[in-house]
Parts: structure tokens; C-alpha cells; sequence
């Protein structure tokens, strides 16, 4: 008999709690085999393609395509043992209560951070309720006497999992889940009896806060994932239909004091576009970048026409071709190693300073998907032309949103040619928790004095913005006056070759 077996979206590492689903690779019914991609997700970091860690026939998805799901949640079932003749089975999407087995059949193990597919440890499950919801009118099954008092929007006190998912009577397993119990309460709105079977089933409690603090009813909506899930487009739908109405009839219910947030300052009307995915996680990190780091920014003029005439001749001596951001990003590396303040990270916890000893230098690419600045690793030690062939792969892969996690997390230092977009000057935002980063506007023809006469030269704007942490201004101007005599000078560089 076939065994029907659940797959969770996996932990992605780098702390990242959510993805978005952007395309199935399998439909319902389809032979998956072991390590088979079968969804691809988008994260805050990147693209990324899931594997399932069973072989068999898929009996049931979770989630349409742009639905964002928490780590934990279920995204697909297979039943093991299984032919595609024998057609779906009874797994966690369907209404019968069917619960699937876990941990009947070994898996491949290799699935993403921090979830193994092998017999997991006892731990306590969510149990779907079978019996049907009681009509209206009909009483509701009564509460066991230990039930915790339900709040004013039907959710109970239970505490908190590992994956932030709000239980409603007890505590939590590992993965977030409890046994909903049972009980009666008002809404919101002070009328209507809860269902018999606990809360409304909501994605989050940050979907659950958003409409108690709109005072809207989360009874009142029908949700739209699965069995009857209410993701958070229901609530946002449910609020914009609202909008036009007289809100003066509508009375939010009482929210406690530290779950309260701020007033939205914003016009009613116009387009809101929601910041998540890159364009979040790109929106939280130079918010906390201003808010933690004490930044200062310098800048100076340099003549770049011998680094010009040095690449020219470089390519033109044969072989592959150097970017003029590589060469840049080794006149960063030339500078880090004899100022090696910047090339460090502040742990506030510790109050220390960390400087490291190897360079991993991130670089800002404008992609499709918005802002994503990849890594370079050990970029102390690349040539100019091993870093010429890195750039392009990883700028490749930005623009066809195949960069990994790994790709864009650990940089130490970063480099920002904003000269591509034809401006002079800038004033960077530091990638958190870096503490330094040199910006390089566009080199053009300009009116400069060149060995005491006055002649056109190829000029260009450094800029540093430093966390002031780390450093004083004379270590900041320090590397800054060495990255423009490098440039005006590329001889310089022979030093440290």
C-alpha cells in the first residue's frame, strides 16, 4: 500500500523565514523522482530550486504561484510506492482528515539547511479537525476545562515555534504547530459565535494583526489557500474593497499596547506596491544599515587616464579581456591590505571591532529583479583577469536570477561602479554589517592640470562612506588617497604584486 508522505519548504539558511512560490515544476499526478526539483521559489537572496527528498507519485500541491509560504509550511505530498495509475491519494490537502504518514520511507537526506528527511525525533503534530464545522445555530462543542480565555479575535495564547507559527491552547512542537482546541468567543466586531473547531485558519499572525488592526472580521472572508487558508492578499483585498465605505461605522477592536504599530501617515488611494522578496530584503538592510551605523562619506577628484591607457594595453597584448572593474576591485584590494580597518565588521554585542583577514568583496549589479550585490570570495587573491571571469559569471547569473544564497551573503567590502548609470558622485549606503564602501562614479573627458598645464583628462569621483566606527577620518582619507594615486598612477600597484 502506497505511503503518503508530506514535504515541508525547507529551511533555506541565512535566516530567511518565507518564500514566495514562483513556478511548479510537477504537476498532481506526476512521478517525481529522489532529488528531483520540484518547485522554484524566490527568497529574499535568490531564485531557488527545491528538491524533493521522496520518489513517487505527487498526490497534492500547496500554494499557487506567487502564494509566499513560511519555512515549515507543506508544499507538497507524495505517496511512495505509489504508480501514477493509482491517482491521487488521500494526503493533508484533502477534507477527509487523512493524515499522511511521516517518516515511513527513507528519503535522500539531501535537501536544503537544516531539514533531514531520516525518522525525525517524537515531536507533536498539528491534528487536522475531521468533524465538519457546526451549522449556524447549532451548538458548539464545549471547551475542555483547561482552555486558555480566547482574545477578541478567537486566537488563543498558546506559545511560540521555531518558525514564528502562533498555536491557539498550547505549546508549541518544533516545527510551530499545536492541537487546536475548541471553545466559543465574540469577534471583533462583538457578535457571531467562533467555530467549533478553533480560530480561523490564517497563513500568520502577522495576516491575523493586519486585520484586527482594520477592525476587519476575519470570519466574514473566504481564504484562498488551501482548505480554506486566509493568506494575507485576502485581507489586503478585503481592505481595498472596504476603503470607499464610511470607516466612522467601523470600530477596530482594542489591540494590546506592545502589538500596536504605527498609523499609516499615506493618502487613501494609489498603487501599493508590497516590499517583499529582493526589493524587502534590499529595503530592511539599508534601513538597519542607517539606523546601526554611524556613517561619514569623502570624496576626491582623480585623473583615470593612465588606468585607461594601462587596460587598453592590457588587452591589447592578447588573451581575455579586463574589465575596468576589476581593475578597480584590485586597486580595493591593494588599498584594504595596507588599511585593513575598513576591511571589518563591528559586533555590538561585544562592542569589538573584527577585521578580517581575507577580502570578499561584494559588488552592486542592477538586475531585473532590483538591486542584488554578489560576492566574490578571496578577491586578495585573484588576478585582474580571474577577477574579470568571476564578475561576469556572477553578473550573469544575477540577471538570470540563478544567484544562490551563498552568492550574496559574507562580503567583507564592497565596490560601487554607479558610473554605469552616467552620474558623477554618490553617497553610498554601507551593506550591513560591512563597514566601509567606495563608490565610483563615470570617468569622462574634463578640464584638468596636467604637469602645470591645463589639458583635457579622463576624470573620475571616489567616494567612501565608512562606518566611523571603525576608523577615524585619517585612516578613511588614507585609503581613499591611495585608491586615487592607484588610479592615477597604476605603477603604484606594482608594489604589492
Amino acid at each position: 500500500m502506497a505511503q503518503v508522505l508530506e514535504f515541508k519548504l525547507p529551511d533555506l539558511g541565512e535566516g530567511l523565514t518565507e518564500a514566495e512560490i514562483v513556478r511548479w515544476l510537477v504537476q498532481v499526478g506526476d512521478v517525481v523522482a529522489i532529488d528531483q526539483p520540484v518547485v522554484e521559489v524566490e527568497t529574499a537572496k535568490a531564485m531557488v530550486e527545491v528538491p524533493c527528498p521522496y520518489g513517487g507519485v505527487v498526490t497534492a500541491r500547496f500554494g499557487e504561484e506567487g502564494t509566499e509560504l513560511p519555512v515549515g509550511a507543506p508544499l507538497l505530498t507524495v505517496a511512495v510506492g505509489a504508480s501514477p495509475s493509482d491517482g491521487p491519494q488521500d494526503g493533508p490537502a484533502d477534507r477527509s482528515g487523512a493524515a499522511p504518514v511521516r517518516g515511513a520511507a527513507e528519503g535522500s537526506g539531501n535537501v536544503l539547511v537544516g531539514y533531514g528527511t531520516g525518522e525525525p525525533p517524537a515531536r507533536r503534530r498539528r491534528v487536522r479537525p475531521t468533524a465538519p464545522l457546526a451549522p449556524a445555530g447549532a451548538p458548539a462543542r464545549p471547551a475542555p476545562p483547561a482552555a486558555v480565555p480566547t482574545r477578541a479575535d478567537g486566537v488563543g495564547n498558546g506559545t511560540l515555534g521555531s518558525n514564528g507559527m502562533q498555536g491557539s491552547n498550547g505549546s508549541n512542537g518544533s516545527n510551530g504547530s499545536t492541537v487546536h482546541g475548541t471553545g466559543t468567543g465574540t469577534s471583533a466586531h462583538g457578535t457571531g459565535t467562533l467555530r467549533a473547531e478553533g480560530p480561523v485558519p490564517v497563513i500568520s499572525p502577522l495576516v491575523r494583526r493586519l486585520a484586527r488592526e482594520n477592525g476587519l472580521d476575519l470570519r466574514e472572508l473566504t481564504g484562498s489557500g488551501p482548505d480554506g487558508l486566509i493568506l494575507r492578499a485576502d485581507v489586503e483585498d478585503a481592505l481595498r474593497a472596504a476603503a470607499p465605505q464610511d470607516r466612522t461605522t467601523r470600530q477596530p477592536a482594542p489591540a494590546p499596547a506592545q502589538a500596536s504599530g504605527p498609523v499609516s501617515s499615506a493618502p487613501a488611494g494609489g498603487i501599493r506596491i508590497p516590499l517583499k522578496g529582493v526589493r524587502g530584503a534590499v529595503a530592511d538592510k539599508l534601513s538597519r544599515s542607517r539606523r546601526e551605523i554611524p556613517e561619514a562619506t569623502c570624496w576626491v577628484d582623480a585623473d583615470a587616464t593612465e588606468l585607461m591607457r594601462a587596460r587598453s594595453a592590457m588587452n591589447a597584448a592578447g588573451g581575455p579581456k579586463i574589465s575596468l572593474l576589476a581593475l578597480l576591485a584590485r586597486i580595493c584590494t591593494a588599498a584594504l591590505a595596507r588599511f585593513p580597518e575598513l576591511n571589518s565588521s563591528v559586533d555590538p554585542e561585544a562592542r569589538e571591532v573584527v577585521q578580517f583577514d581575507h577580502v570578499h568583496l561584494g559588488f552592486a549589479a542592477q538586475t531585473e529583479r532590483g538591486l542584488v550585490v554578489p560576492v566574490v570570495r578571496d578577491a586578495h587573491a585573484r588576478d585582474a583577469e580571474g577577477l574579470t571571469a568571476e564578475f561576469a559569471r556572477l553578473t550573469e547569473a544575477g540577471r538570470a536570477g540563478t544567484l544562490t544564497p551563498a552568492d550574496l551573503t559574507g562580503g567583507t567590502f564592497t565596490l560601487n561602479n554607479y558610473g554605469v548609470f552616467g552620474v558623477d558622485g554618490s553617497t553610498p549606503i554601507i551593506n550591513h554589517p560591512e563597514a566601509a564602501m567606495l563608490g565610483v562614479g563615470r570617468i569622462v573627458p574634463k578640464p584638468w592640470v596636467h604637469e602645470g598645464e591645463l589639458a583635457v583628462r579622463q576624470v573620475v569621483q571616489l567616494s567612501l562612506t565608512f562606518d566611523h566606527r571603525v576608523c577615524d577620518g585619517g585612516t578613511a582619507g588614507g585609503f581613499l588617497r591611495h585608491v586615487a594615486d592607484c588610479v592615477e598612477q597604476p605603477a603604484v600597484l606594482l608594489r604589492t604584486l
